[in-house]
């Protein structure tokens, strides 16, 4: 099911050519929208919607809309982070430029609000008013994420909170998608999308630890990119929790530095989260939001239909385990 919904899924990206002219500003959605990805969000509306009814083709557009709306929201985070490579290729900032790259990912977003208009009139208005409410929440997430930039008293409350709202927020609301296009009873729209929500913020800390412990083959980059980056995780949160006054200084020292050796820094940083056991403590955080999703499923009204969907999770949750 889940490669059939690919398929699909891809030859409608191929299909939507999003504008013409000037190609300098169009060529560069068609660009990011090629590249690849794992296409998560579509998939788990589709397979929400097979839950419900058999054929998911009709459906197809809607959840591309939401493709979309992701590959805009990495097209501007490329921009703040003054990312050079997204997927293994040039971010459309560094291809092109960065005003055009600001301009391509506004007018993905009004097409993510055309492809919209695009559905059944009893269904419209609920769709944009959900969707509407997730994008704004995508951006307080990345507010946050900036904000936390400069801070190092973040705690796990507002990291899991911001994770929620940056990413895991477009999941549950992927998943409510495919609920509502089905015509699924109000309770299972909620229950999937506090499902996509956990699961998101789980999968978020999966990354946490696998940029610290993945093996890079299996990851697809070198690990400890957090680390050289200075990014807050749920593990710099967890030994920051525990450090007295002097390991404390230390341990900041290192990690605000501008003149280092890459792998002595990323050497210190992970003798100190073993030292305090932070990947255990962020692996039962993380199994716990697992958990707590999983358990949203046993409340369907369509449990002998939810295997597919609780699979492709699975899946994704023992990647590079």
């Amino acid at each position: 099911m889940v490669k059939k919904y690919l398929k699909l899924i891809e030859k409608e990206i191929r299909k939507q050519k999003f504008g013409s002219n000037p190609q300098s500003l169009y060529e560069p959605i068609r660009y990011i929208m090629g590249i690849g990805g794992k296409r998560l969000r579509p998939l788990l509306t589709l397979l929400a919607y097979s839950l419900y009814k058999k054929e998911a083709t009709e459906i197809v557009p809607y959840a591309v809309a939401v493709e979309v709306f992701h590959n805009f929201t990495l097209m501007h985070d490329d921009i703040m982070d003054q990312a050079a490579v997204r997927r293994g290729h040039a971010t459309v900032h560094e291809k092109w430029n960065t005003s055009t790259a600001i301009l391509a990912g506004d007018v993905m977003l009004v097409k993510v609000y055309e492809l919209f208009l695009g559905l059944p009139e009893n269904k419209r208005l609920s769709v944009l008013k959900a969707f509407s409410r997730c994008a704004a929440e995508v951006c307080e997430g990345q507010q946050y994420d900036m904000e936390f930039e400069d801070r190092w008293d973040v705690t796990e409350q507002e990291y899991i909170e911001m994770i929620r709202l940056k990413t895991a927020v477009l999941l549950g609301f992927s998943l409510e998608l495919g609920a509502l296009l089905a015509d699924a009873p109000e309770e299972d729209r909620q229950r999937l999308r506090i499902f996509g929500t956990y699961m998101g913020i789980g999968f978020q800390l999966k990354d946490d630890l696998l940029d610290v412990y993945g093996d890079p083959e299996k990851f697809g980059k070198q690990t400890g990119g957090d680390i050289v980056a200075n990014k807050k995780t749920m593990l710099t949160i967890k030994t920051l929790e525990q450090v007295t006054n002097y390991q404390r200084k230390s341990f900041l020292k290192w990690m605000k530095t501008e003149r280092y050796n890459p792998l002595k820094k990323i050497s210190v940083i992970k003798e100190y989260y073993e030292k305090f056991q932070v990947r255990q403590i962020t692996e039962n955080i993380m199994n716990d939001y697992f958990n707590r999703a999983f358990e949203q499923l046993e409340g369907l009204s369509e449990k002998k239909r939810v295997n597919p969907l609780r699979r492709f999770t699975q899946n994704l949750i023992d990647r590079q385990r």
